[in-house]
C-alpha cells in the first residue's frame, strides 16, 4: 500500500499531462505559416537578443524537451532538402575514410568551398538523405553541422539566435520553439 502511494505521488504530474502526438510534418502548410510569422518570430528574437529575460536558457531547455515530443524529424528532412551543412577537416576525413577515399577525393566528389573558406555540399537535396525515408545514409558518422542541427539548446540562446532567425524558414522544430517562446515571454503569437 505504501510503495503504491509513493508511486502515485511521485508519477501522478506525468499522468495529469496529455499525451503529444508527433503530427507528420507537411511542409507545404509549414512554409505557408512561416511566410505569415516569420518577420514577427524575427523581431521577437531580436527583442530578446537585446533585452535578455531572466531564465531564458533554463526556459529554453524546458521548450527544448517539450518540442522533441512533438516534432519527428523524419517526417520532414527539409533541413536536408534545402540547406547544406558546414564540413569541418575532422568531418570529411571521417566520411572520406567511410568511402575509401581521402579527404581531398572526398571535397572533389560532393564540396565546394564558400566565399568564407567553408567546405559545403555541391547541391541540395543531400546526396546522403534517401528521399524515400528521410534518412540519412551515412547517420552515425554525419558532420558535427548536422549532428547539432537546429541547435536549440546546444548553448546559451543568446549565442544561437542569430541562427534561429535563420532556421525558422527551414525547420518545424525551430519554428515552434520560437512559438513556444512567445507563448511564455508574450503570452501570444
Amino acid at each position: 500500500m505504501v510503495n503504491s502511494i509513493k508511486f502515485a505521488i511521485q508519477y501522478y504530474p506525468l499522468f495529469k499531462q496529455p499525451l503529444q502526438t508527433m503530427e507528420p510534418i507537411n511542409l507545404r502548410s509549414f512554409k505557408v505559416k512561416v511566410s505569415k510569422n516569420k518577420r514577427k518570430m524575427k523581431l521577437f528574437l531580436s527583442r530578446l537578443e537585446k533585452k535578455v529575460p531572466r531564465r531564458l536558457d533554463a526556459i529554453a531547455a524546458e521548450v527544448d524537451k517539450e518540442i522533441w515530443q512533438e516534432v519527428d524529424c523524419l517526417s520532414c528532412s527539409n533541413c536536408c532538402r534545402s540547406m547544406t551543412p558546414t564540413f569541418t577537416k575532422k568531418d570529411t576525413e571521417r566520411i572520406a575514410a567511410h568511402f575509401n577515399q581521402t579527404p581531398d577525393e572526398f571535397r572533389e566528389k560532393w564540396l565546394y568551398k564558400d566565399k568564407k573558406g567553408d567546405w559545403m555540399n555541391t547541391k541540395t537535396p543531400c546526396q546522403f538523405l534517401d528521399l524515400k525515408t528521410n534518412m540519412c545514409s551515412i547517420y552515425t558518422i554525419r558532420p558535427e553541422d548536422c549532428a547539432g542541427f537546429p541547435h536549440l539548446a546546444k548553448k546559451k540562446m543568446t549565442d544561437y539566435i542569430h541562427v534561429h532567425k535563420q532556421n525558422i524558414e527551414y525547420c518545424p522544430a525551430t519554428y515552434k520553439m520560437v512559438e513556444k517562446m512567445q507563448l511564455r515571454f508574450e503570452g501570444k503569437v
